[in-house]
């Protein structure tokens, strides 16, 4: 029987006014947005709604409040009957697969991505280390090209999101080389990226040991739906494996391709991306063009996709 996945954000969807118009329509989403405000301190809404896009770059601002927009407008399909049978998300998306799954309260899961998106900023000097994307290139190519620039400094693959594009991090200088060898053996494209930190490398490891004191304070329970894990696009067990998930996930690579292929052999067929922007929508169609694929980040897309999964019940 074919099924429906919900799929999560992680960092760089963020942008100013994510989540408003569904707020303001509906009182579920608007509540997400108070326990955040509540749990943090801080005025979520404005965050969201207003802020500008510095204060939005802030890892420690960009993680909560992805999460919280994408969970606010998993409220509202949940209202309209949408329930996922699986769930996934890119990085930081996995934290609101597993709020999907209820396999963690939301409250907890806000307060622990605010700590986490600062210990990911801090586990590197600012400008020491960054990241690239690289298209059109095969992962053994990649894997050749990094080998190559390696006497600059860690450089690693870290997302592979879809055929075709790899993501690179470490620290600048291995990064910069790596995308001059990447070009000269072929690449389309090797670009850095705007980022402060070089996320999901080796060199994020001391961010998953600080990481760790903040998840033994969570209580995890038993998962509702299955959730696939980022480190080895995997189903995860049982909820005692979670917090490990979580802690190595700071520092390893994502599995995102391998993850949606796993999902389509689980008998998945549709999938809709929760939350700010379109990215893993296209990575979705660039895996598989047979699926299904919506996404949901204001009233438009909200009721084209009520409509669209109301007509395929």
């Amino acid at each position: 029987m074919a099924k429906l996945a919900c799929i999560f954000p992680g960092q760089g969807a963020q942008y100013s006014g994510m989540g408003k118009e569904i707020a303001e329509n509906y009182k579920q989403a608007m509540d997400i947005y108070e326990i955040a405000s509540q749990r943090l301190g801080i005025d979520m809404k404005a965050l969201c709604f207003e802020g500008s896009e510095e204060e939005l770059k802030k890892t420690e601002n960009t993680q909560p409040s992805i999460l919280t927009t994408s969970i606010a407008i998993l409220e509202v399909l949940k209202s309209k009957g949408i329930v996922p049978d699986i769930a996934a998300g890119l990085s930081l998306g996995e934290y609101s697969a597993l709020v999907a799954a209820n396999a963690i309260d939301f409250s907890d899961a806000v307060a622990v991505v605010k700590q986490r998106g600062k210990y990911m900023q801090e586990a590197v000097p600012a400008g020491e280390g960054t990241m690239a994307a690289v298209l059109g290139m095969e992962k053994d190519q990649v894997l050749e090209c990094l080998k190559m620039a390696s006497d600059f400094g860690v450089v690693e693959a870290v997302n592979y999101n879809c055929p075709g594009q790899i993501v690179i991090a470490g620290h600048t200088k291995a990064v910069e080389r790596a995308c001059e060898i990447l070009k000269e053996k072929g690449a389309r494209r090797a670009i850095l990226l705007p980022v402060s930190a070089p996320f999901h490398s080796s060199l994020l490891k001391p961010a998953g040991e600080r990481l760790a004191m903040e998840l033994d304070k969570v209580e995890v329970k038993d998962l509702e739906i299955p959730v696939v894990a980022n480190v080895n696009a995997q189903v995860i067990k049982d909820k005692n494996q979670v917090k490990q998930c979580l802690i190595d996930q700071v520092s390893s690579s994502v599995l995102w391709e391998d993850s949606v292929r796993l999902m389509i052999d689980m008998g998945v067929d549709t999938f809709i991306e929760v939350g700010p922007g379109k990215s893993l929508s296209a990575f979705v169609k660039k895996i598989d063009k047979t699926a299904a694929v919506f996404n949901v980040e204001d009233i438009e897309s909200l009721n084209n996709t009520i409509a669209s999964i109301k007509e395929r019940m």
